[in-house]
């Protein structure tokens, strides 16, 4: 292991002030700016890199699922949006609204989509004849508005980018292992090539989505014990259906409502990257996600030699690998800061001796170990140090989470135990009754997360009324 001197002397330390720390890797690492349109951002072209990897690898994974893209309007005029009550409730306090179309005011207004549901039930309901017609499984890459009154980068913003998934379904068995499957493909997502654990399950009646009958989500706890809803996946029943007069013939010809799910993730994935595997020296990025997975270094480039080396291993490896060769006249020591800073997860350095003794240097981001590797055996241990580094930081996210968690029994110890460890996850009981939710929250500081999918018996009585419990709770502070 080698050692841990800072390199980066510009970011505040996360044990300092962790939320200028993470805004520090948000400017620093180039990942964003700030426009003249409050609460929107600019996601500049490393962190929109970022985000195109997770696209690509989540769409290849639902189109392999089924699912198709499509494209709906941004606005939604006020009375489709008003066709589902539940619904519009949920998002009135968010929307934004078009009331004019240049000089001319509009007859009606046009809300800007916070969510398409009410777009793809007016589309369905255009499409869905028959039983032939079912399953529609469609899927839109977008950005959305919701009027945030507290924003930050990726995190919360007015305006931000997702995919929501909208499908329909001849039976609710059919939907609700739909919306099972969605749960789990984001959490696999997570896991494997975010680096990033997660507890699958479901939110409380009073935290499900506005119009939802059950509403599913993946939680992450972040680096500094807060809780991150990472992904959610929605039952909607036939509700929607029938606001909005959906119907099919079935195989006995009767005509019957289809049942209706949604799912989506957005940008708020950058932030818990960040949040999860960052340190004080910059971003840690997983190497499926990484827009450079290899930085490949010259050390002493104006010797004879160098440069055309350090070619020819980007040449090597661009075929299997997302390569930057970076052969400015920057001194190495230099270079080595900013792919830190940028997270980089493999660094390779070459140089004269090296060449001379046909080998390589191989730092990893994450521990910034130093390997010496045969060049005749390069392509191998890039793989296996990327995926070293992709164990290496579920790990140590895994660990912070397992340390980070706390049985309690009454309220008493959630506070004591808050107070004693800091921040993170408790399980403790509930019996089901929103007013216990509500009080422990008020008492505690933790709300409820979600209702593990994998429940435990932390005792037989419910952590605030004493009265029998019906579930185990993930309670946190959230971001």
């Amino acid at each position: 292991m080698a050692n841990d001197k800072k390199l980066v002397e510009a970011i505040t330390s996360m044990d300092v002030d962790f939320a200028q720390w993470y805004t520090d890797i948000c400017k620093k690492a180039d990942l964003i700016d700030y426009s003249s349109v409050k609460g929107c951002l600019i996601i500049r072209p490393y962190g929109y890199a970022i985000w195109e990897n997770i696209q690509k690898n989540l769409d290849s994974r639902f189109k392999a699922l089924g699912h198709e893209n499509v494209c709906m309007p941004m606005f939604i005029p006020e009375s489709l949006l008003n066709k589902e009550k539940d619904h519009v409730a949920g998002f009135a306090p968010e929307v934004a609204w078009v009331t004019h179309g240049g000089s001319e005011k509009l007859t009606e207004r046009l809300c800007v989509r916070p969510t398409s549901e009410t777009l793809f039930c007016e589309h369905y309901a255009n499409i869905i004849r028959s039983y032939r017609d079912l399953p529609k499984l469609y899927n839109q890459w977008c950005s959305v508005v919701r009027w945030e009154k507290t924003t930050r980068p990726f995190l919360r913003s007015r305006e931000f980018l997702w995919q929501e998934g909208h499908t329909m379904h001849a039976t609710a068995e059919e939907a609700r292992a739909e919306t099972v499957q969605m749960l789990n493909v984001y959490a696999d997502f997570h896991e494997q090539d975010l680096a990033i654990p997660v507890i699958k399950g479901a939110k409380t009646p009073s935290d499900k989505f506005a119009g939802a009958e059950d509403t599913y989500a993946i939680e992450a706890l972040m680096h500094d014990g807060k809780a991150l809803q990472a992904g959610t996946s929605h039952y909607f029943g036939d509700g929607f259906a029938k606001a909005f007069d959906i119907t099919y013939t079935d195989k006995e010809n009767k005509l019957v409502h289809p049942f209706q799910t949604s799912w989506g993730v957005s940008t708020r994935m950058i932030g818990g990257i960040i949040m999860t595997h960052g340190d004080d020296n910059g971003l840690v990025l997983p190497p499926a996600v990484a827009p450079i997975q290899v930085v490949i270094i010259p050390v002493a480039a104006h010797k004879e030699g160098v440069i055309e080396a350090a070619k020819g291993l980007a040449d090597r490896l661009r075929g299997d690998f997302r390569v930057k060769l970076d052969d400015s006249d920057n001194s190495p020591g230099w270079k080595y800061s900013e792919y830190e800073m940028k997270g980089v997860p493999v660094r390779i350095e070459i140089g004269p001796r090296d060449i001379e003794a046909n080998q390589c240097v191989i730092v990893t981001r994450h521990d910034r170990e130093k390997t010496i590797v045969s060049l005749d055996n390069l392509e191998a241990a890039v793989r296996e140090r990327l995926q070293a580094v992709r164990d290496g930081l579920y790990a140590k996210a895994l660990a912070n989470r397992e340390k980070r968690t706390y049985d309690c029994k009454t309220m008493d110890e959630i506070t004591a135990k808050l107070a004693e460890s800091g921040d993170g996850f408790v399980r403790a009981m509930w019996c089901g009754d929103p007013e216990c939710e509500d009080k422990v929250k008020e008492t505690t500081g933790v709300g409820s997360r979600c209702i593990p999918l994998d429940q435990a018996q932390i005792s037989d009585t419910c952590v605030c009324c004493g009265k029998p419990a019906k579930h185990m709770v993930y309670w946190g502070k959230a971001y």
